[in-house]
């Protein structure tokens, strides 16, 4: 029995040796409620292919790892409910069990690796949590992007985590932070963070070689690509700054702690926002997914091994 099943398209694809570019899944079944979810990943999807790449889109599906999901499949997911978050520790678990389940990124950059897909577009990444240096609590995505050769496109860390202690950890792990065409790191929502990103880069061609590159030299683990906003669509960190503030606050004293946080940091801040944040949230995943088709036609100009 496979590992991994890949749709129709995405198995032609790797056939043929054309781009393609992993998606999550978890966008849509805890990101936000139907039908804006199934919208927002046809949309996802679309923008991939309009930029030269085929489109997989990661989950579990009645125990059955999916490279790639059919439309009808895609509605199915983005209807269903009690649907398990997928990461590392709970991924094989689900699969021997026959259950269904989304990828977040660490699974997603595992179903990845199992496909031969080598470029993966998100929103944000998980990140150190605030107050870490007492709960512990670090994002399973940041030892993936150590160990697993996928690289990951996405807007930075999201902004409610704590982002200098995120790049120490990455830095420690040996993870490559690269920031396409500025010198700052993105805030998720917002282009700048006044913190200087580690490394620069202005092309795809460059991204892709250097990927290449770490094949070539032996060098386990990924890349993080952090792409800022679009202008037009960032909330500035001037704005979010106090918002995030409020929301963490609240959260502290509700006790919300663990697994519960981010789920209700980015409610509140959607509703202090006015809805905002996820209308810029769209907007900056769709702007990954661009940027990784263009790295993913990149690369298939050598051969990734």
């Amino acid at each position: 029995m496979p590992l991994i099943t890949p749709s129709a398209q995405v198995a032609k694809a790797l056939s043929d040796g054309a781009p393609i570019v992993a998606l999550e899944s978890t966008i849509i079944t805890h990101g936000m409620p139907y039908p804006q979810n199934l919208e927002v990943a046809r949309q996802v999807e679309a923008d991939v292919r309009a930029a030269g790449a085929v489109p997989a889109t990661m989950a579990v599906l009645d125990g059955t790892l999916r490279a790639g999901l059919e439309d009808s499949e895609l509605e199915a997911l983005a209807r269903a409910k009690g649907v398990a978050k997928l990461s590392r520790a709970d991924m094989a678990a689900c699969i021997a069990t026959g259950g269904t389940g989304a990828t977040t990124v660490a699974a997603t950059m595992i179903a990845a690796r199992l496909a031969g897909i080598h470029v993966f577009a998100t929103g944000g990444i998980g990140g150190v949590h605030k107050g870490a240096e007492t709960s512990f609590d670090i994002s399973a995505d940041l030892l993936e992007l150590a160990q697993t050769p996928v690289t990951v496109v996405a807007a930075g860390a999201k902004a409610i985590l704590d982002i200098p202690k995120t790049l120490e950890v990455l830095e420690t792990q040996g993870v490559p932070v690269i920031t396409y065409g500025q010198d700052q790191i993105p805030a998720f929502w917002s282009r700048e963070s006044d913190i200087p990103s580690p490394l620069r880069m202005d092309t795809a061609a460059q991204i892709a070689g250097a990927h290449q590159l770490r094949v070539q030299m032996g060098i386990p683990g990924g890349q993080l690509i952090c792409n800022p906003i679009p202008k037009e669509s960032e909330i500035s960190a001037k704005i979010l700054t106090p918002i995030i503030q409020q929301a963490q606050s609240e959260a502290d004293t509700q006790g919300i702690a663990g697994k519960s946080v981010t789920p209700f940091l980015l409610q509140r801040i959607f509703e202090l926002t006015e809805g905002k944040s996820l209308v810029a949230n769209i907007a900056l995943v769709r702007n990954n997914a661009r940027l990784a088709a263009g790295i993913a036609q990149h690369l298939i100009e050598t051969v990734v091994k």
